[in-house]
């Protein structure tokens, strides 16, 4: 028995015959976090940059590195080209592309997302003509959200901070429902063996029905034909297979088996009551950490949200006016505590609905502060895929770049064409953020908030 590992997790996966448990135990005798990343389709990155070991199979765009760099001192991780996230939860694009949800518009919702991993995967994968909601309870967690999706440089994006029971108001609304739920932690033992001594059966069952409690309020917003794919970082069956069960149970869902190859080491799972399939990722047969997914299609009659007495209002300024910074084809702009936004045309009524219905933390892109009949551009606006290609900019060193990204004072040198105005600030031909170049000076205008501390 494992000297490290509970004995009541060990006892209660000794109960699967397929279950290596010896194996199992070894790998966790030792801590080690493997090294991924998954790059984003829309930013101009050679993933070769970086010490790439292999591609991950179930992901496109994911890649293990040989070790782990430290991301701080990469210009191109904070300019949004890739976002670092663990192999085994980017099992999420291979379910996204196999259901065919990449192929038409569709509204998607993350409904725990904070960090912001799934959500900036579900945003790439998904098409440019899609609308993501992602939604995160916690205000402080909802920050880090919004600055990784950010990054990412999406407008079809709303980021919401709101109770799951919130999207009760939606009935029928989502065709793709991501729920990464809250669990007891087990699947992230073999990355940080302190996390073994906050376990326990009662934080598990805790734990099982706060699942049940976040799925209950929210499994409305999904429509009829619909897709949930749920998610924990947990061993448990009581957190998995048995939420799997419960779900099909209580709301009429129907199990969606996907292809996944031998030669991957995921572990195929079924649920006792239904025989519904899950996949169990564990770190002695993967190269990622322990984790369990499900994907179920919603079979229940469920009545829409009408969108029939919803009406759009007058933005309130000229529709041509951000078009100096971006693209508007398809795009309409308003405007918010006297900030442009740019969103989806296409989703201008159901960004109305969102608003009524959900406290919002940001959607689309913001462009910028209005001031008179002048835009202040935005941070936002320097990661956004839609600005404009001819905007004035400075191609910096990488000590320039990390000068930059720290906040510090910036030599007139790193503009020998005596550039004036609003100027953006790139590394690799990729943009990370603004300086305005006045005739003496430099000012530099990375938020402070995102700025590098520590080298």
């Amino acid at each position: 028995m494992s000297n490290r590992l509970p004995n009541d997790l060990i006892d209660h996966l000794k109960g699967d015959p397929q279950f290596d448990y010896e194996a199992f135990i070894a790998v966790h005798d030792h801590e080690q976090k493997t090294a991924s990343i998954r790059i984003n389709p829309a930013k101009n990155f050679d993933v070769s940059a970086l010490d790439v070991d292999k591609a991950i199979p179930w992901c496109n765009g994911g890649y293990y590195l040989k070790e782990r760099p430290k991301f701080t001192l990469d210009p191109l991780y904070h300019a949004g080209c890739y976002y670092s996230q663990e192999a085994s939860s980017m099992f999420l694009d291979l379910a996204i592309r196999a259901l065919g949800l990449t192929e038409q518009p569709i509204k998607a919702l993350d409904l725990c997302a904070a960090p912001g991993g799934k959500s900036t995967l579900i945003q790439g994968a998904l098409s440019s003509d899609s609308m993501l909601v992602a939604n995160e309870i916690i205000k402080n967690r909802v920050l880090v959200l919004n600055d990784n999706l950010v990054r990412w440089g999406g407008h079809n994006v709303v980021v919401s901070n709101n109770d799951p029971s919130a999207f009760s108001r939606l009935p029928g609304y989502f065709d793709l429902m991501v729920v990464d739920a809250p669990c007891s932690g087990s699947g992230m033992f073999h990355k940080d063996h302190d996390a073994i001594e906050e376990w326990s059966l009662a934080n598990v069952k805790l734990c099982s029905e706060r699942q049940k409690r976040i799925l209950a309020d929210s499994l409305v917003s999904l429509k009829t034909g619909g897709y949930l794919f749920y998610s924990t970082c947990s061993y448990s069956k009581e957190e998995n297979e048995g939420i799997v069960d419960w779900i099909i149970d209580e709301f009429d869902f129907e199990n969606v088996p996907l292809a996944v190859a031998d030669s991957w080491g995921i572990h195929l799972t079924q649920t006792d009551k239904h025989q519904a399939t899950g996949y169990r990722f564990y770190p002695h047969q993967v190269e990622g950490e322990g984790f369990f997914c499900a994907v179920l299609k919603k079979k229940a009659l469920q009545q829409g949200f009408s969108m029939k007495k919803l009406k759009t209002e007058k933005s309130g300024i000229p529709q041509n006016l951000p078009q100096q910074w971006v693209n508007m084809e398809e795009n309409f702009a308003f405007l918010h505590h006297d900030h442009i936004h740019v969103f989806p045309k296409a989703y201008e009524t159901d960004l109305v609905a969102l608003q009524k219905v959900l406290y919002l933390k940001n959607a689309g892109t913001t462009i910028g502060k209005l001031v008179g009949k002048e835009i202040i551009p935005s941070h936002d606006l320097a990661l956004s895929n839609l600005i404009q290609p001819n905007i004035p900019a400075i191609d910096l060193s990488l000590a320039d770049s990390l000068c930059f990204l720290r906040k510090d004072n910036l030599g007139t040198e790193i503009n020998p064409e005596g550039l004036k105005g609003w100027v953006l600030m790139r590394y690799k031909g990729v943009n990370l953020g603004w300086i305005k170049a006045i005739s003496n000076r430099i000012n530099n205008y990375y938020p402070k908030e995102l700025r590098i501390q520590h080298l």
